[in-house]
């Protein structure tokens, strides 16, 4: 999948239609970690937009995810199109372009906690593999029975040490005000998330 060409250090993306497209500033691997899930949550959400071929990894089965500091995703077109759904009681947030429902980050309930995680698949396929390389490990392998060969397996806790000083980073330099998808104000979502039931996603496989 590609968002355009990108150049330098910004990786590119745009959703299926072309109309919500944007870039990751700064993207690299000691800016960021690149991941790919296996969890239940992350195949639901592909799913249930129908877009596993473009989210999904064919090789993994998984979702490629880099995360970053949340003010480096920029927004250049299609803002007013986001749109969020929480697939569970968790306090996750899904965003997807809600012009061609195509699934594009994850981000908590609200930007007190700030971080973004981009889907890849999403990304410029050339940038990507400059900027990001390889996969620094797979998360929740245990929970995926079609994965049969991920590399090195990664836990949410190490994962969480190393948001964790990106996430100070944001609060002390008050960036995490400065995320495409929350008001700076008060740090609530720039659409108002909807929350699916079993009915809304009983067409899921």
């Amino acid at each position: 999948m590609t968002g355009g060409a990108g150049s330098g250090s910004d990786l590119p993306f745009s959703c299926r239609c072309g109309a919500v497209k944007g870039v990751i500033e700064r993207a690299g691997p000691l800016e960021g970690d690149f991941v790919v899930c296996h969890c239940t949550d992350c195949q639901t959400f592909a799913n249930r937009f129908d877009a596993g071929d473009r989210v999904m990894d064919e090789q993994d089965a998984g979702t490629p995810l880099y995360q970053s500091r949340c003010a480096r995703m920029r927004i250049e077109s299609g803002r007013d199109r986001l749109r969020c759904i929480h697939l569970t009681e968790e306090a996750t947030l899904r965003w997807y372009a809600g012009c061609c429902d195509t699934p594009l980050f994850n981000s908590y309930k609200n930007g007190k906690i700030p971080y973004v995680t981009t889907l890849v698949g999403n990304c410029d396929a050339g940038a990507r593999t400059r900027l990001l390389g390889e996969p620094i490990g797979h998360l929740f392998v245990d929970d995926d029975p079609a994965c049969t060969g991920a590399g090195r397996r990664l836990s949410m806790n190490t994962l969480m040490r190393r948001f964790f000083v990106r996430m100070v980073k944001d609060i002390v330099s008050g960036d995490r005000r400065r995320s495409a998808l929350f008001d700076p104000e008060t740090l609530e979502p720039v659409s108002t998330p909807t929350r699916l039931t079993k009915e809304t996603t009983a067409h899921v496989g």
